[in-house]
């Protein structure tokens, strides 16, 4: 990821953010699976998701970004959501 990638979290799915968010707890899959009541291969593919939108190469990069852009996640996906 450099600077001038502008992330535009926007693009993912309600669930998705649920899954960024959690990312930054650093927790493995199976927890956030049980976390989220859904099944751990369903985290599996909701990851590779936000890393692709996202334009990142992998889930601890997707981590980090959670943690750092935390509140920004949250602002620009209610923004969404009061759009539609």
């Amino acid at each position: 990821m450099t600077d001038r990638h502008a992330l535009d979290f926007s693009t993912l799915t309600g669930r998705e953010v649920e899954v960024l968010l959690l990312l930054a707890s650093g927790e493995q899959n199976r927890w956030l699976a049980r976390r989220l009541g859904i099944a751990e291969r369903t985290v599996r593919a909701h990851t590779s998701s936000i890393v692709r939108k996202l334009e990142l190469k992998s889930r601890f990069e997707a981590a980090i970004v959670s943690h750092l852009y935390t509140d920004d996640i949250k602002c620009q996906t209610q923004m969404g959501s009061s759009a539609a």
